[in-house]
């Protein structure tokens, strides 16, 4: 007897001991360091990617039941008067190092778009690629979990997916929803004489990027990007909101410019009133800044009217983010109002940052 207990003692012990070593492997795995991006700002810049999809929709649209098509944050088919479905995928290479942390931001990014057209999701499935004779499938499942634990909070089942062996970790999901025909938030609704309402402070893209670069970590950045649209959301249909987008890879100005420019619009922006993480002006000061930001600037600045605004705060209003707030056309309880909706000069910009 004595003899069985010490082997299960003994058992105990290897268990353990192989549970630890399991535990340092996974925590000492730097997962920005396997991709060349991170999160929202490894996406193909605005401009690029409108030629590369120029008169790939021409076949889709309102006769055939596609109330929200191409350009928009997520697709919206007409079922019938009272629904319609909303469709939606979003995938990135590792944003943060931790895999629970990376699982949860990117479905909370994918499960977004639902949010920024003003649907509900219901479902979703994974997207995952793994290099699997690199990093450690433990990791791959914490991922997995992340991402299904941020849905469960959502009210949206996790039902499978897809994974690939892939020479660059990605993981993402494809989520249906469901949404009001008659109030639906769209890009193209937006109108002169209304403010313009942010649900999340900027700045996660620069300490994304010096999180990458250092390994530091900003639990303040993580709280934004997992934290969930949908009261965003479900306030601005309850304002009568009818115009909207999430701010994500083209950053605060590119959906903006997005937005204003399919109204026929232009927008004022208030820089001093719009909101910053802790930290993020010092990451941009210190220069951590992605390429896909500059870029962004550099769509932007041709259409935008600057004024005497420094440079580096025009970094911040192009930051790259991922799982951005909502950009409302509209005042929302709880978002901070970081500008107006005005008639748009024919000769003058589309953007006014002041």
């Amino acid at each position: 007897m004595r003899v069985h207990d010490a082997g299960t003692r003994g058992g105990a012990d290897v268990a353990r001991r192989r549970a630890r070593c399991d535990s340092d492997r996974v925590t000492s795995v730097r997962l920005t360091g396997y991709a060349h991006g991170g999160g929202c700002a490894c996406k193909i810049p605005p401009g690029e990617l409108e030629s590369m999809v120029a008169g790939l929709g021409a076949a889709s649209g309102p006769e055939q039941g596609m109330l929200i098509g191409l350009g928009d944050d997520a697709a919206v088919l007409s079922i019938d008067g009272d629904r319609a479905v909303v469709s939606t995928v979003d995938f990135f290479t590792p944003v943060v190092d931790d895999p629970y942390d990376w699982g949860r931001i990117a479905a909370a990014n994918a499960l977004s778009d639902v949010y920024a057209v003003g649907g509900r999701p219901l479902m979703a499935v994974n997207l995952l690629g793994w290099p699997r004779d690199t990093l450690p499938m433990e990791l791959a499942r914490e991922v997995l979990r992340g991402g299904h634990d941020v849905a469960a909070k959502a009210g949206c089942q996790v039902a499978g997916g897809h994974s690939v062996d892939d020479p660059e970790p990605k993981y993402g999901m494809a989520v249906t929803g469901v949404a009001d025909p008659d109030r639906l938030l769209r890009m193209d609704a937006a109108r002169p004489g209304l403010p313009l309402s942010l649900s999340k402070p900027l700045g996660i893209g620069v300490l994304n990027t010096r999180h990458k670069a250092t390994g530091e970590s900003f639990p303040q950045a993580v709280a934004v990007m997992t934290a969930l649209n949908d009261v965003a959301a479900r306030l601005a249909l309850e304002a009568g909101a009818e115009a909207a987008t999430d701010v994500t890879g083209f950053g605060l100005l590119g959906h903006l410019y997005k937005m204003a420019r399919a109204s026929g619009v232009a927008a004022v922006v208030d820089a001093a009133a719009v909101p910053y993480l802790e930290g993020a002006r010092e990451a941009v000061r210190d220069g951590f800044v992605s390429g896909g930001t500059r870029r962004n600037l550099a769509w932007v600045a041709p259409h935008t009217d600057f004024g005497r605004i420094a440079e580096s705060e025009r970094l911040l209003l192009a930051d790259a983010q991922t799982s951005g707030g909502l950009l409302v056309a509209g005042e929302v309880p709880g978002s901070t109002v970081i500008g107006e909706l005005v008639e748009r000069d024919p000769d003058g910009p589309v953007l006014i940052v002041r």
